[in-house]
């Protein structure tokens, strides 16, 4: 299904052939638009955005003028567009592949707010495009995780991290951050209410108010006391839990769903790289 970013206004009567666009739009980060698109020959005209225009280009080049200059972004560069700033946008050569965020200032202070537990300004990016293949790679592997939907809290760790380093290195840098005691309470808290929801994909937002942290905030603190993040740890006990029902003797196609994996094919990828065998290879062993 194709569905068509209001902030980019490009209806299916404005592609050209080869022209693919896709997006959605996540509730739980204050209605955070995301957007994926191939472009070979539409050109956005001068135009801005009241949120911020965050993403990265995949392949070939994306370039656009912005404060007078042209910005040339290619694969592995980040764009970065305050919001209010004007830009165009238009395939350079044969055309380009992008995936985008687009958050608003509200959000992304606030993400800001909770992870260094200060007041903090908006953020302004200083770089219009930043060739970064490894911030590039943190972005692309949150945008695919929300695109994804089955995980929500492996989405959030990941979109969370990536705007924090994306506003430390471009975006003015981060205050000191709140030093994070052990909290027991706190962790034991967190560990029950993954317990609970083992078989469910689980909200960070949720968790983290059920607990009284900030998301970010969580994160740290539960890493510290246990050496994982929180939907790490989830996953190590999800396989646990899918150990214990194969020596009970359930076969592995029944018992995905049972332990909060999308599919059979991802309870195999967590397994095997736990415990280096197959749930199928694992329950044969045991005979």
């Amino acid at each position: 299904m194709l569905q068509i970013s209001p902030r980019d206004s490009v209806g299916p009567e404005n592609l050209s052939p080869g022209d693919e666009t896709y997006f959605w739009r996540v509730s739980r980060h204050g209605d955070l638009d995301c957007f994926t698109a191939t472009f070979r020959k539409h050109i956005f005209p001068p135009h801005t955005h009241e949120t911020y225009v965050i993403g990265v280009t995949l392949d070939g080049v994306h370039s656009y003028m912005h404060k007078g200059v042209k910005v040339r972004c290619e694969a592995g560069t980040i764009c970065f567009i305050n919001p209010d700033e004007v830009h165009d946008g238009s395939p350079d050569t044969y055309g380009y592949s992008y995936r985008m965020t687009y958050p608003s200032p509200d959000f992304l202070t606030a993400v800001l707010r909770e992870a260094t537990g200060r007041a903090v300004g908006t953020p302004r990016f200083r770089l219009a495009g930043a060739h970064d293949p490894e911030l590039a790679q943190m972005f692309c592997a949150a945008h695919r995780a929300l695109e994804d939907n089955t995980q929500p809290l492996l989405a959030d760790e990941k979109l969370i991290g990536f705007y924090l380093a994306a506003v430390e290195r471009y975006g003015g840098g981060l205050p000191s951050i709140i030093a994070a005691g052990a909290e027991p309470d706190t962790i034991a808290r967190t560990k029950d209410y993954l317990l609970a929801h083992l078989s469910e994909a689980t909200d960070f937002q949720d968790l983290a108010a059920h607990v009284g942290l900030s998301a970010w905030h969580l994160i740290r603190v539960f890493r510290k006391a246990t050496g994982l993040t929180p939907h790490a740890w989830l996953v190590d006990r999800r396989v646990h839990h899918a150990r214990e029902l194969l020596r009970a003797g359930e076969s592995p196609s029944h018992i995905a769903l049972q332990c909060g994996f999308a599919d059979q094919a991802h309870l195999t990828r967590s397994f095997k790289a736990r415990l280096g065998v197959t749930p199928g290879q694992y329950r044969a062993l045991l005979n």
